[in-house]
């Protein structure tokens, strides 16, 4: 391959994995506040299997025929190998991860970044793990602790837990020493059990809302549900945190949020989240051994659709990376 040109998954038309390429284009050069890193592992996030699929709102931000922007990924980790000369944080060779949502174009074997989007990764965390943390594990804090306000002794319910949010969700809270039950389908339970779930229930066969079970804060990622049904579930001063999910159910959370609150007495939040803030705090609780990122297993990068299927069909456990 010529050295000017990289490998890069490419669309042209919104739609499912089958319209994904792997194509040739130019190797990138960074303005000047920014770094230009070689990719070696990449996520896969809600987000870019929104921006892949085009519904609506994803028009809007994308282009409404056909996408603007035609390389996804957003949740990177790889070496600089170039830096803008107004750069101060980093220099070539750094090992570094970040969320590089808004701008993308992580699923390239070379992309550029601004720096404020990226954090050094530690030496003791695999690329692939490093690609693992930005947006899960930044939901994670800050819907149980910015939002929640998690504290001992509470009941926690997280729906949608076998993905990279709840994998994520579990460790945090056991540091806070939480009683959590979790919510996902049945291939997903005997993962949940073994990195730390109290209690696990199986969507298909039991309704939470329905039970009779009440929590101080549930955590959900998938948003699925009517919010009166989730206040149903909810102790008298719970906190219900939504970080993503139907946007018809986000957004009958930003209406009726306040009112609920009101007449109820326990509390609808909203993460909107907040990219790469607690990133040092992640390698913190890495470092000390307290997290690790959950990874269904790594797809090499001409194994992309594969991997877009799987996060589609959600029977993931934990997050889907891609090394490139």
């Amino acid at each position: 391959m010529n050295s000017s040109k990289l490998k890069a998954i490419f669309y042209t038309k919104y739609g499912g994995p089958e319209v994904l390429q792997l194509k040739e284009i130019e190797k990138p050069s960074p303005k000047d506040d920014e770094v230009l890193v070689k990719v070696h592992a990449v996520s896969i996030n809600d987000w870019d299997f929104g921006l892949l699929e085009g519904d609506f709102i994803n028009r809007l931000l994308n282009g409404l025929l056909k996408p603007k922007r035609k390389i996804l990924g957003s949740d990177i980790a790889g070496r600089i190998e170039a830096v803008g000369k107004n750069v101060t944080k980093f220099k070539t060779g750094d090992e570094v991860y970040g969320d590089l949502s808004s701008y993308w174009g992580g699923f390239a074997e070379y992309t550029c970044a601004r720096e404020k989007s990226l954090a050094l990764k530690p030496a003791s965390m695999s690329f692939e793990e490093a690609a693992a943390i930005p947006q899960a594990a930044m939901l994670a804090v800050q819907g149980l602790i910015d939002k929640g306000k998690i504290h001992s002794g509470q009941k926690l319910l997280i729906n949608g837990a076998g993905g990279g949010v709840g994998t994520f969700a579990v460790q945090i809270a056991k540091l806070y020493g939480v009683e959590i039950t979790a919510v996902d389908s049945t291939s997903k339970l005997n993962m949940l059990r073994s990195i730390g779930f109290d209690h696990v229930i199986d969507y298909t066969r039991e309704d939470f809302t329905k039970n009779g079970q009440r929590y101080d804060l549930i955590l959900d990622v998938k948003t699925n549900r009517s919010m009166f049904d989730y206040v149903r579930a909810l102790y008298p001063g719970g906190i219900y945190v939504t970080v993503g999910g139907s946007l018809s159910r986000l957004f009958q959370a930003l209406i009726l949020g306040p009112w609920i609150s009101m007449i109820s007495k326990k509390h609808i939040r909203i993460v909107a989240l907040k990219t790469n803030k607690d990133l040092l705090y992640m390698n913190e609780l890495f470092e000390a051994g307290k997290i690790k990122p959950i990874i269904d297993r790594p797809y090499k990068i001409t194994e992309f659709v594969e991997a877009f299927r799987l996060f589609g069909k959600a029977e993931h456990k934990g997050k889907v990376v891609i090394t490139m």
